[in-house]
């Protein structure tokens, strides 16, 4: 089977600390603004993610945000990286996510998490202990309910008798999930389910055990999709524009170090190096730069997805907006082209 066509677009966490000096309100007009500008310049993907009880109003709620933008879009596709599942009770997500398929004319999709951070667990008086099976029950009612068909299920977290989720959704088995993965039971939980892969952390861990299933049992990884958050700012001028883009992105790793060392290592990537992970740090440098670093990144890895923060916690979307068009218009045609199938 050929490998599914690349698609390269845009992540957006809507972080506003005090350095943006924009209103929350502000901050999502502004992102309104910019994805629909991004839209008509050709990227393809809008994701989010989700993360709760943060002091710089990191977005807890994504669904809403897709819908809107949704209703000023035409091709973008909305997804996530990733809806924390133990959160979300499924049925409501499944609910939810029919809405926005309609909405969104089935430009939907979604990436699945079992989150880690305990101040989290503790906001919505769940035990951490209870992540894996309420992410591995959530994942099999999502499945059941996007046949459309009438379903039961009696699970250890949920009981459910003849549910049917109306409306209908407009992509016919609804829409594709993904699974995040940072160790192995993560990529097993991938394979297990037949989602698409979003790998973090060690390739070892997170990709290569998701390989090794698929073809245990006779399946075509290229019938499936492997994302990554992997940021890229275009720029001539590397010494002007990277300043402020650094100092965010220190600013973004500051609470997910914060997170992992309250989880006590639970994130899944304690003890990694750097050599060892995914790279996921930023790609910096010319048009030409970016295509070379980024080409050689999909084919070592294999990846059919690729999203760059819009807009790093402290800065404006304005801010980011010339790297951005260049990289709508000078990297991802001709990487798209590259890697056409």
């Amino acid at each position: 089977m050929a490998r599914k066509p690349l698609r390269l677009g845009v992540a957006y966490d809507f972080r506003n600390p005090p350095e943006s000096g924009l209103s929350h309100a502000a901050l999502y007009a502004a992102i309104m603004d910019q994805v629909a500008w991004l839209d008509g310049l050709g990227l393809d993907l809008v994701w989010f993610t989700e993360h709760h009880f943060v002091d710089d109003g990191y977005l807890p709620s994504w669904i809403p945000v897709a819908a809107a933008m949704a209703a000023r879009t035409k091709h973008v596709r909305f997804s996530c990286d990733v809806c924390l599942l133990p959160f979300n009770h499924p049925v409501r997500l499944a609910e939810d996510l029919a809405v926005l398929d309609n909405i969104s004319g089935g430009r939907v999709e979604m990436g699945v998490g079992m989150g880690y951070a305990p101040h989290e667990f503790r906001g919505f008086g769940l035990p951490v202990s209870r992540r894996v099976s309420l992410t591995d029950e959530g994942l099999e009612v999502l499945q059941r309910a996007f046949t459309g068909e009438k379903f039961s299920f009696e699970g250890k977290r949920y009981s459910f008798q003849d549910v049917r989720i109306t409306p209908g959704y407009v992509q016919p088995g609804g829409p594709p999930l993904w699974v995040a993965a940072m160790a192995e039971a993560g990529a097993l939980r991938a394979a297990r389910f037949g989602t698409n892969l979003l790998p973090q952390g060690e390739r070892a861990r997170s990709l290569d055990p998701w390989l090794a299933k698929l073809a245990e049992e006779g399946r075509d990884p290229a019938a499936h999709r492997i994302g990554i958050i992997r940021s890229c700012l275009v720029t001539d001028d590397r010494e002007r524009d990277w300043a402020a883009v650094r100092v965010a992105e220190r600013r973004r790793m500051e609470i997910y170090n914060k997170f992992r060392a309250e989880a006590g290592g639970h994130g899944g990537v304690a003890g990694i190096t750097e050599s060892e992970r995914i790279p996921q740090t930023w790609v910096v440098g010319d048009a030409d730069h970016c295509v070379a670093e980024l080409s050689s990144f999909i084919e070592q890895y294999g990846l059919t997805d690729i999203v760059s923060w819009a807009v790093p916690p402290g800065m404006r979307p304005d801010d980011m907006n010339p790297s951005l068009e260049r990289y709508a218009r000078d990297v991802a045609p001709r990487l798209r082209a590259r890697f056409r199938s």
